[in-house]
């Protein structure tokens, strides 16, 4: 019903048979590992992804191994350290590693966290005088810093050591510091690009701790024990889109577990204030936690998020999280009153252009991110929306990219270019600070730029891949716990798509206005409970509510869990006609 192409994922079938016999695997499940071209040398790893198998070697980071005598360096004289974050959770859980780090060798460490509405975005120079007035001699800045040449040039004036831990595209020479660790700089041959902040800190707390061990520092026994903090990395990780493929794989499904303890007090209270329960989940940390860490730095106060991941009081871990709830039903307020404004706007632009961008100074730079991402999932293109404070003050932009292409190396050129103040960020998602009326300029540098890349990646932005076909019989219990095994699903791996062909609804009912609860039968009498989110005003609503028809349906399986039963249902992706 969404007009969408459906392509199915092809999987050698000899792959596929050899998969469930030598797991177990149901028949669609092996199917689906065979589609997601895993190989049979890959497989046993693939499905129990360790850090012993994916965790690289820390010394093949350009610049780790001084970083890491740095820091340790540092912690040992007793030095007064600082960490600058970036005020999103990639940012904030890599600093709550560096804190809860210093902790653990009875160091503490200042946290800074630039006003994105006053200070804008990651370093600055009023920043580090401000961190040196305060007696910090070394600041280590996370998820940010890497293009921050001139803010980095005047902490070296101000006789300040800076380590810069992050992950965003480089364009050119790394800027001045202590150390500069980034897979993404251009000399970097540690072939981790496709790390977050996040992922970053936790390899430089392992080269710390082996620094500290070659040392003598402090017994083997007593380093701090990193695997605790692998829940941290992996928040980190999820809401930064990172691709969920090598280390990135074993860090999620490897702090999934540790999440499930429930040892970070901060993460636990934040799920209780949003009212989840049961075992946590991926989306957990995309959807309950993330958004809810986010609020501080979208419309509250920045460091919010880093004090809450590292605390270990339950006291103030109950008070920061209530505070980011209820900052986060503003934001949510706030986003709604924005977003049918900006679709209007963003219709209109994508009939013009390659790459979507509008704005107003009347928006809020707290939400402009989740309702870039919003957009770009409606009209398949790239998306930037602007915001403000007033309309004599710069643009602040946040944009989300299609796959295939590219929006943070395109952002980079745009500021090389002199159209922006400043850019830059990854393949996925970007951010940028440019003047209101240079933004027409570049709309079209940027619609020009990434004119060839949108283009070979049109047909896949719009084509909804399928991984099976399964009768509705096959969507169940035995299904679910195949398909966990096969997780964490995210970036790069997405959640597995099913068609289930020839079905009809013998039973549909809207729920909340907005969603229909339906139940699928096919030619066999055999049935399937769902929902579709946010149906009820499109075509996918109206030919649910009709039931007079019969179609393939593309669906994710999912777990229901209501008064004590579990059941399997589905969700509908799609709807297309049975000819």
């Amino acid at each position: 019903m969404t007009g969408r192409r459906w392509r199915a994922r092809e999987a050698d079938l000899g792959l596929t048979e050899v998969f469930r016999r030598r797991f177990s695997l149901p028949e669609i499940a092996a199917r689906l590992m065979a589609a997601r071209g895993i190989s049979l040398d890959e497989a046993e790893a693939f499905l129990a992804p360790t850090l012993k198998t994916h965790f690289p070697d820390p010394s093949s980071f350009q610049d780790m191994d001084e970083a890491a005598r740095v820091i340790e360096d540092a912690i040992v004289g007793g030095r007064s350290c600082a960490v600058l974050a970036d005020y999103d959770v990639d940012g904030g859980s890599s600093a709550a590693q560096l804190v809860r780090y210093f902790r653990a060798r009875g160091r503490e460490l200042k946290i800074y966290v630039p006003d994105r509405m006053k200070e804008g975005y990651g370093p600055s120079a009023l920043a580090f005088e401000r961190l040196k007035a305060e007696g910090v001699e070394l600041v280590i800045t996370v998820d940010c810093g890497a293009a921050a040449e001139e803010p980095l040039n005047a902490a070296a004036d101000l006789g300040l050591d800076v380590i810069v831990l992050d992950h965003h595209l480089m364009a050119g020479p790394p800027p001045k510091a202590r150390a500069v660790v980034n897979p993404n700089r251009l000399d970097d041959t540690s072939g981790q690009g496709h790390l977050t902040a996040a992922g970053v800190v936790l390899v430089t707390l392992a080269a710390v701790n082996r620094e500290a061990r070659k040392r003598g520092s402090i017994g083997s026994n007593n380093l701090p024990d990193l695997i605790q903090m692998l829940d941290l990395a992996a928040i980190g990780t999820v809401c930064d889109v990172a691709p969920l493929t090598g280390f990135n794989r074993a860090i999620v499904a490897q702090g999934l577990k540790i999440l499930r303890n429930g040892k970070n007090i901060g993460m636990v209270a934040l799920a209780e204030n949003a009212g989840r329960k049961g075992e946590a989940t991926v989306y957990d940390f995309g959807f309950i936690l993330g958004p809810r860490i986010n609020a501080g730095g979208r419309v509250g106060d920045a460091s919010l998020a880093t004090k809450l991941l590292s605390t270990e009081n339950e006291e103030e871990a109950r008070e920061l999280a209530a505070t980011l709830e209820a900052l986060n039903q503003e934001r949510r307020a706030r986003e709604t009153e924005m977003l049918a404004d900006a679709e209007t706007a963003a219709l209109a632009e994508a009939e013009k252009r390659n790459v979507v961008i509008v704005g107003s100074h009347l928006w809020h730079p707290g939400v402009i991110g989740i309702a870039a991402g919003r957009l770009k999932d409606r009209l398949m293109k790239p998306t930037i929306v602007l915001g403000g404070v007033s309309e004599h003050e710069p643009a602040k932009g946040s944009g989300r990219s299609t796959p295939g292409v590219n929006l943070g190396a395109a952002v980079a050129a745009a500021k090389l270019a002199g159209l922006l103040i400043n850019g830059g960020g990854h393949a996925a998602a970007a951010g940028l600070t440019v003047e209101w009326d240079k933004v027409e300029a570049l709309k079209d540098f940027l619609s020009d730029y990434l004119a060839p890349e949108i283009a070979a990646a049109a047909g896949e932005a719009r084509a909804l891949s399928i991984d099976a076909a399964g009768a509705v019989g096959t969507m169940d219990l035995q299904l679910l716990d195949a398909l966990e095994q096969i997780g964490p699903y995210g970036q790069g791996h997405p959640e597995p798509v099913f068609a289930l062909p020839d079905v009809r609804v013998c039973f549909a009912k809207l729920v909340k206005e907005e969603h229909v609860r339906f139940t699928l039968e096919d030619a066999r009498g055999a049935r399937v409970s769902g929902i579709a989110f946010r149906a009820m005003k499109s075509p996918l609503g109206e030919a649910l509510m009709k039931r007079d028809a019969t179609y393939h349906a593309a669906v994710r399986i999912k777990k229901n869990e209501w008064n004590g039963t579990v059941k399997a249902e589905v969700e509908i992706v799609d709807l297309a006609l049975a000819s």
